[in-house]
């Protein structure tokens, strides 16, 4: 709760004039510093509300040890606009006058308001310059319409000799602080009622604008800084923000980024600790007798230390012959390189040349080729995967795990199935095949010998196996060469042998043979046919004939049966076909009962049941039977 004080008149310049007005401590309980703090008498006793009892043990006053100077001071909290300040100083509950010890403490004092801890960055309310020990009022109320964050108290004897009354040594005993004004910013006038312009610091009593806010300038503050300018007026230099763009017209920070070389919130210091380039992040090279780079670039102004060249001086010289340094811009050899490298800068490393010979210096090259292991132009290269020897010319077995770069010796291991220091022996044999060889092969056709490392029928499988590895028996109803065949009618429904189709438990009714596939003729009255070689025990059915009865009848005169062994006719054929059993059509050029007749001479073609020239007349005739001359 804020406290509200009534102040009454003072006589002297400074002091307050006569009024009546109410405004609120707004120092009450804030935070307080001072230097040199004597014994227990911390800077918070001045501003925590009591100041009944002003001697000096009474625990209510702030105090300090005699030094040169002496300041005490208050946080606001943020700016505040501020009227009047009260001090109430240490009196030893004595009356106040010139034998009182306290007042040549007090003489000299001097009152700020800042808006940093620095009191030369703020105003100075009162200066005394004029009191003596028997003029100095106590209290004393000093009017300072003036807006600020830190009331500032201080004192010094630093300029001697000091006037007639002075202590010799500055400290402040001060048992109450009071800061009156509106606890709430941009707020005036006697009850802190009324608003100040916006952007506008204005005078506690009155709407004067006495000064713009930080970042604003102009008559009524509404201009914000420009120019590469920020702050309080206006009259701080932006810092070299990125692009060259204003900073910020309120705190001069860089919305983005600092130029290179620049660095800070502000991108007003430059790179330094051997820095340079945006954010400072690049470290300089080796820069002649340990000179710092330019904090932009990285340039070294006085060149590179020997052995480093380029324009940042980051680069490290090659292996030049005899040491010699090379050229501090490109880095070149000027004497060539020494043995072992290669190269414009002889940066680089002879490969493995044979015979420990030395490549050639600029391109590396070796005059007489390669060791064994490695190959290319410059030897440098370690023989790929499969490849040994000089140059790396010779394949690895192709049954290697992989094998040594230098003498092709499988070092890794050989594939399963082969074994030897070059993987060149198969491992089994016996049908068997696999790492330790002891998986046994399937039924490889002809009996050969599978895979030794799979497993695998290079031919294909014997009648009644399948599967890569021949392992597999014939199954769902099938057998034979790759389970092609299927079963016949097997008794009962049940599977035939795997590798010939035969049925071991014989046919079902109405088939017959070794795989039970052949169905039985018709046999007389149904009667099942011989299983194994379909002949029917009881003869045929009418109209069939054979010894299995799966012939049948051809067209018998008078539609009677053939003769079920042989199938003839016993009264001969029909009209219009011919043969022992009557089954064939009249040749071309015949026709009747079993053919007998031949067509006309002048027929086309005559139906073989009448005879009628049904296809026509040669040229020049006429008549169903082509008899008449056209």
């Amino acid at each position: 709760m804020y406290a509200v004080v009534m102040l009454v008149c003072c006589s002297w310049v400074a002091l307050l004039c006569p009024s009546v007005l109410a405004y609120v401590n707004l120092a009450l309980h804030k935070f307080a510093w001072q230097s040199h703090t004597w014994l227990s008498y911390t800077a918070h006793l001045a501003v925590d509300g009591r100041y009944t009892d002003l001697e000096w043990y009474g625990g209510q006053c702030a105090s300090t040890s005699g030094t040169q100077t002496a300041e005490w001071r208050v946080d606001l909290g943020g700016v505040r606009n501020i009227h009047h300040v009260f001090i109430q100083y240490m009196t030893g509950n004595n009356v106040w006058d010139e034998n009182n010890r306290y007042t040549w403490n007090f003489l000299g004092f001097s009152v700020y308001i800042s808006n940093t801890t620095n009191k030369e960055d703020g105003v100075s309310c009162l200066r005394d310059t004029n009191y003596t020990r028997a003029t100095i009022p106590n209290p004393v109320n000093i009017i300072c319409p003036y807006h600020g964050r830190y009331v500032i108290y201080y004192n010094n004897r630093t300029h001697y000799p000091y006037p007639e009354g002075y202590s010799v040594y500055a400290s402040s005993e001060l048992c109450e602080v009071e800061v009156y004004g509106c606890p709430t910013p941009g707020r005036y006038g006697d009850n802190c009622s009324l608003l100040c312009p916006e952007n506008c610091y204005c005078d506690v009593i009155g709407n004067t604008c006495v000064e713009c806010v930080s970042g604003y300038k102009g008559h009524l503050c509404y201009e914000e800084c420009a120019g590469h300018t920020y702050g309080v007026h206006c009259n701080q230099s932006c810092g070299k923000c990125s692009g060259g763009v204003q900073c910020d017209h309120v705190t001069g920070s860089c919305p983005s980024g600092c130029d290179p070389g620049m660095y800070g919130d502000k991108c007003d210091l430059a790179c330094g600790g051997y820095t340079y380039g945006v954010e400072c992040k690049e470290l300089c090279g080796n820069c002649s007798n340990g000179q710092p780079c330019h904090n932009v670039d990285g340039s070294c102004p006085s060149g590179c230390d020997a052995g480093a060249y380029g324009s940042t001086c980051k680069q490290s010289c090659g292996n030049c012959r005899n040491g010699v340094p090379c050229h501090h811009v490109d880095g070149t050899c000027p004497t060539g390189c020494d043995a072992g490298a290669y190269g414009v800068k002889c940066k680089q490393s002879c490969g493995n040349c044979s015979n420990g010979d030395t490549c050639n210096d600029e391109d590396g090259s070796c005059p007489y080729g390669c060791e064994v292991g490695v190959y290319g132009k410059t030897c440098d290269e370690a023989c790929q995967s499969g490849r040994y020897g000089i140059s790396c010319a010779k394949a690895c077995g192709q049954n290697c795990q992989g094998c040594n770069r230098f003498n092709g010796v499988c070092e890794f291991g050989c594939h399963p199935g082969w074994t030897g220091i070059f993987c060149e022996k198969r491992k089994c044999a016996g049908h068997t095949y696999g790492v330790h060889c002891n998986q046994s092969c399937g039924k490889c056709s002809g009996g050969v010998q599978c895979d030794h490392v799979t497993g695998s029928c290079p031919s294909g499988c014997d009648p009644g196996m399948y599967g890569d590895k021949c392992d597999l028996a014939c199954g769902g109803y099938t057998y034979g060469v790759e389970c092609k065949e299927l079963c016949g009618n097997c008794s009962n429904g049940q599977p035939c042998h795997n590798v010939d189709g035969s049925c071991p438990s014989g046919c079902d009714a109405g088939a017959y043979g070794t795989t039970c596939k052949q169905s039985c003729g018709n046999c007389r009255n149904g009667v099942p046919c011989h299983h194994v070689d379909g002949t029917c025990p009881s003869g045929c059915d009418a109209g069939a004939y054979g010894v299995k009865c799966k012939q049948s009848c051809g067209n018998c005169s008078n539609g009677d049966t053939c003769n079920d062994v042989d199938g003839k006719c016993p009264y001969g054929c029909e009209v219009g076909v011919y043969g022992k059993t009557c089954d064939e059509a009249c040749q071309s050029g015949r026709y009747g009962i079993s053919c007998a007749k031949a067509c006309g001479q002048n027929c086309q073609g005559c139906n073989r049941f009448n005879g009628v020239c049904e296809f026509g007349c040669h040229p020049g005739w006429t008549g169903i039977f082509c008899e008449k001359r056209t």
